[in-house]
């Protein structure tokens, strides 16, 4: 007979155990640890230590995402608060910065913006149709070790040590109208498998946020962007 065979007899009588239990008691199998021979009996209880050990450690491990989650979520929370009570855009980038870098700890924070708006400030220098074509693809947001070559240049002084970065995509009905990235000296600070919800809450409120305070008005063109002088110095 084949393994699965006897897999399926046993599995269909059931009584064999109590029918056998003292000729069961005397089979002795090799032990997959140590290679010292225990009984069949013994060799159960050993398997199901594991398994029990097994499910503590996921069961651990739940946990600490759940606690983990609480912690983000709290943190979330206090920036959309923070965002609700800044009256204009100064304000909220202001906060937005403040937040990531404090509370959230993200080292390396980069926005770009390419509303009308008539403000002075380094989100608005310019970028390029690659970057345009970037938030205009971005569906979701990204993580992972690689970003284009301007995204890079607007960490001046730390893009060359920079290893693992989240972007997103700033929206309103589909259309983009910035980015923003976050970066990270650690490679596994944001790496492609990590779970988005949160970034893309994120991406929502800012965009709301953002848009709240600037004044209506149709978004700027390209042709008209790459007119417009650099209003600031890089992020540093």
């Amino acid at each position: 007979m084949q393994a699965q065979e006897v897999m399926q007899w046993l599995q269909e009588n059931p009584g064999f155990f109590e029918d056998y239990a003292d000729e069961i008691a005397d089979i002795f199998v090799p032990h997959s640890h140590n290679g010292q021979a225990v009984s069949l009996a013994e060799r159960q209880l050993l398997t199901l230590r594991d398994k029990n050990r097994a499910m503590e450690r996921r069961m651990g491990e739940l946990l600490q995402f759940g606690e983990e989650n609480d912690v983000i979520s709290d943190l979330l929370q206090k920036l959309t608060v923070g965002l609700m009570q800044a009256n204009d855009l100064p304000g909220i980038i202001g906060t937005l910065e403040y937040h990531l870098k404090e509370r959230f700890l993200v080292p390396h924070v980069a926005l770009r913006l390419w509303l009308a708006a008539d403000v002075q400030l380094r989100e608005f220098t310019p970028v390029g149709d690659v970057v345009h074509k970037l938030a205009a693809n971005l569906v979701s947001p990204y993580c992972g070790p690689y970003v284009t070559e301007e995204v890079t240049e607007w960490f001046e002084g730390s893009g060359g040590s920079l290893k693992s970065f989240a972007l997103f995509a700033l929206k309103t009905a589909d259309e983009p109208f910035g980015i923003m990235v976050l970066a990270s000296d650690d490679a596994d600070r944001f790496f492609p498998d990590m779970g988005t919800l949160y970034l893309q809450r994120l991406s929502e409120l800012l965009a709301a946020a953002i848009k709240r305070v600037v004044v209506s008005g149709p978004p700027l063109l390209l042709a008209e962007v790459a007119e417009t002088p650099a209003l600031s110095d890089e992020l540093q």
